[in-house]
């Protein structure tokens, strides 16, 4: 099926995937280029991505995916429920590890380079993780729901799905919240190119 005539919901779920997995591929290969060329993490664009992944992924993206998609296939596509359990679980366990990779963040600001190491592995774990709940979602879930649901459903998923704009998955034609703009300038400024606006990494 041709991109521009999937459902919406379609479209904003794998354009913010997207986003998100650039950015958990990109910010450890940049602490790493950082810490070759002895230069100090930038603590608040390190603190501005954690809460964006705080602040949309974790409490806008899952929670619609939680309370209206998952739903939805749970009922149509009884085949699912063993593999929707399994990603519901990584939603819960994924609010516990974002707040743990905070901590461990402001313990590196705080505490020095005894922190950095403890830091990087909850960093490069949760990474991981994410990037492997993302991939299943798209191969194992949303090919199944092209297939199950109604227009109707699709309808009332695509208000739901449509109804915020995350900053770093723009959608065209749709205005941006200008709240979340200092957060956009301050992520993508910290980031190298191509996903952001700094310099590509050595």
């Amino acid at each position: 099926m041709v991109a521009s005539t999937l459902p919406l919901t379609v479209r904003v779920i794998r354009a913010e995937h997207d986003a998100l997995a650039a950015m958990l591929r990109t910010v450890p290969l940049l602490l790493q280029a950082q810490q070759r060329a002895g230069a100090a993490p930038d603590f608040g664009a390190l603190r501005a991505m954690l809460f964006y992944v705080d602040e949309f992924p974790e409490r806008l993206h899952h929670k619609k995916e939680s309370e209206l998609l998952f739903p939805r296939l749970r009922a149509l596509t009884p085949t699912l429920r063993a593999t929707l359990d399994e990603l519901e679980a990584d939603h819960a366990q994924g609010e516990r590890a974002i707040r743990e990779l905070q901590h461990s963040l402001l313990a590196w600001e705080q505490m020095g380079e005894c922190r950095r190491d403890k830091f990087a592995e909850q960093l490069r774990v949760y990474a991981a993780r994410y990037l492997r709940h993302m991939k299943r979602e798209e191969i194992e879930l949303l090919p199944r729901a092209l297939e199950a649901f109604k227009p109707q459903d699709w309808a009332e998923l695509d208000e739901a799905f449509g109804s915020h704009q995350d900053p770093l998955a723009p959608r065209p034609g749709q205005a941006a919240d200008t709240a979340y703009a200092p957060l956009r300038e301050r992520i993508l400024a910290a980031l190298p190119s191509p996903f952001g606006w700094g310099p590509g990494l050595a």
